[in-house]
């Protein structure tokens, strides 16, 4: 999380229009959804790759770590699609269990595989937008939308304080290791409850703190923050509308040609 948003605030795009990036983040995302397409999907997590690479200056191995998570989510839960159970065997894997069969089709595995390209292109675009857009500006761009703001605020809060939980977590974990606290598995699982408990006590002091600190400081219900990002020019709306306009033929052909 706090490389994340380190990355983010140390990326080449950090200044740019936030509506900019999110209109071209968003834009893509949603036809890539709506086209379910190999060739747009593949188009879509190449392009979101090396953008994100070259501009959050990540690496390419973090990128791919960064990847890895959802990926193995996605493979893990399209096992249920691709395999079903019948009673009668399908086309491509059939076995035998009782009266019936785990079978896995062709078309089955195809709609899985289709499945987790398309959901791991549109993480890419999510990526994207999350590793070259601080908070601030994505809720810059939520305040222009009209959202509700009770909504705004609450993301904020809840943003902000998960550092300062990862940061009491990383204090009391380091000083569990000093303790021997993890020296095998039934100690670790101890001083994980423990750390837990204590984290749980200051999670709660702390909010207590940080509400009296926010009504000293004339506190109305909104939090109001500067916005530090530049105007899109003429160029980039053009090269983004572009963009999206080709992005849209070519997964009107896609789907014309069955999806390919």
């Amino acid at each position: 999380m706090m490389i994340i948003d380190k990355l983010a605030y140390s990326s080449q795009l950090r200044y740019k229009s936030p509506f900019l990036k999110s209109a071209f983040a968003v834009g893509t995302l949603l036809i890539c959804v709506a086209a379910r397409s190999f060739v747009v999907s593949g188009i879509v997590l190449i392009l979101m790759g090396c953008l994100t690479v070259f501009y959050s200056r990540t690496s390419l191995s973090h990128y791919i770590k960064l990847m890895t998570a959802p990926f193995a989510f996605l493979a893990l839960g399209t096992i249920a699609i691709a395999v079903n159970y019948t009673s009668a065997p399908m086309d491509l894997i059939s076995i035998p269990v009782g009266s019936h069969y785990l079978a896995v089709s062709v078309t089955s595995l195809t709609y899985a595989i289709r499945l987790i390209v398309v959901s791991i292109a549109s993480i890419s675009c999510l990526y994207f937008l999350t590793l070259t857009t601080p908070l601030l500006d994505l809720l810059a761009v939520l305040r222009r939308m009209h959202c509700p703001w009770i909504i705004i605020e609450l993301m904020m809060l809840i943003y902000r304080y998960i550092f300062v939980l990862l940061d009491m977590a990383l204090a009391i974990t380091t000083a569990q290791n000093c303790r021997l606290g993890n020296r095998d598995a039934k100690t670790a699982i101890q001083a994980m409850g423990l750390m837990l408990s204590v984290l749980l006590v200051r999670a709660l002091n702390k909010s207590s703190l940080l509400f009296d600190a926010m009504e000293s400081r004339c506190y109305d219900g909104e939090i109001r923050v500067l916005n530090e990002s530049n105007p899109s020019s003429i160029k980039e709306k053009t090269g983004v509308i572009l963009f999206l306009v080709a992005l849209l033929v070519v997964s009107v052909v896609c789907k014309s040609n069955g999806g390919i």
